[in-house]
């Protein structure tokens, strides 16, 4: 076992050494246009026409005063006092990302959510419901018949099972955008790039090939994120230009020495500049095994004894002898993995032996747990 993790691991970090020379890649794989973001939308509503599947209203009265509350609205008044079991109907939360640039009539993906009791969303309706901003305003209304990957079976006895997530459903087009999102592409100001990845070599690299293709001080970086680019006033113009700066290839920055430990599922990533200095480690388990057996002892015959039965425990412990490597001066990641793997260490033990590297100064590599 151990030596076939340690082949994944041997072939899984040459393949990170090879890709070492990156490609370049182009602007819009490395990039985002400030002010040109997706907005998150939520709404409240109601999903009825289910098969009884719905929410248990005397534990979620709130699905009971949203009904009455509709009802109202095309002139039905419920009287007081009046405890309606609606075992189809069910109270939810909606939520869809606003894209960039959405113009009203277009029409965008909801995912609809049910916020009580209710088994599952499977075969229901949602009605009218509105899709509020963070600023409170309206800028879409959902309606549609709900798509449910999951579903849910119970029989007689109380027995169920259950496949996916039957409360979570998705209507495709299912909100109507009703009002757009203002934003300052149109405007007379440059057209600032932010890097998804913050890097003052890409950001130089990015102004350099921009002010290469169209000119000097066209571009300038601004920080390790941002690119300033002097863009046309005119949108028609502006549009022409950003397909442009888009296309244009840049080499990114490569990445600073750094080890990702995941210390909930053991993963272990090695950056590619990863270096150590002189260090010599050993690596050992002390193993303590416990076990108990039971002896009869039988009195003689004219003892005058009783039968008893007495533990016999026996302790034996052992102790791996590993031997010790040594790390040369300006060790790669490939003589790191190689050694490691020589001693049979499991990731647990990969992610100790490098935890106190750090901790003695020799790894010199930003260590990140997660």
């Amino acid at each position: 076992m151990k030596t076939l993790l340690g082949l994944l691991l041997s072939s899984f970090f040459t393949a990170l050494l090879l890709s070492a020379g990156a490609s370049a890649e182009r602007v819009k794989d490395i990039a985002s246009v400030a002010g040109v973001r997706s907005n998150q939308l939520i709404g409240y509503g109601l999903v009825v026409g289910l098969d009884g599947t719905g929410d248990q209203t005397t534990q979620s009265p709130f699905t009971t005063q949203s009904f009455g509350n509709m009802l109202k609205q095309f002139g039905i008044n419920v009287p007081e006092g009046t405890r309606m079991q609606m075992k189809n109907v069910a109270a939810v939360m909606i939520h869809a990302d606003l894209p960039a640039f959405a113009k009203p009539g277009q029409a965008i993906d909801i995912t609809v959510s049910s916020v009580s009791n209710a088994k599952s969303l499977r075969g229901g309706t949602l009605l009218m419901s509105k899709l509020k901003g963070i600023d409170g305003n309206t800028y879409a209304v959902a309606q549609g018949s709900l798509v449910v990957g999951g579903f849910g079976v119970e029989a007689g006895d109380g027995s169920n099972i259950t496949v996916n997530v039957p409360s979570v459903g998705r209507i495709p087009n299912g909100a109507t955008v009703e009002r757009s999102v203002p934003n300052n592409f149109t405007g007379n100001q440059p057209i600032v790039f932010n890097l998804n990845r913050a890097d003052f070599t890409t950001a130089n690299r990015l102004a350099t090939a921009i002010n290469e293709m169209l000119g000097p001080d066209v571009a300038a970086a601004i920080d390790a994120v941002s690119v300033a680019v002097k863009a046309p006033q005119d949108p028609a113009h502006r549009v022409d230009f950003m397909a442009l700066l888009e296309n244009i290839e840049v080499k990114p920055g490569e990445e600073a020495a750094r080890v990702v430990i995941n210390s909930r599922t053991g993963t272990i990533v090695v950056g590619q500049h990863v270096r150590v200095s002189p260090v010599a480690i050993t690596h050992g388990s002390l193993t303590v095994s416990i076990s108990e057996d039971y002896d009869v002892s039988q009195p003689g015959a004219f003892a005058q004894g009783q039968t008893a039965i007495t533990p016999n425990s026996a302790i034996d412990v052992e102790e791996e002898t590993n031997p010790m490597f040594k790390f040369a001066p300006g060790s790669t990641l490939e003589d790191i993995v190689r050694s490691v793997n020589n001693v049979g260490a499991s990731p647990a033990d990969l992610m100790a032996i490098l935890e106190a590297l750090k901790q003695s100064g020799a790894l010199n590599a930003e260590l990140l747990v997660i």
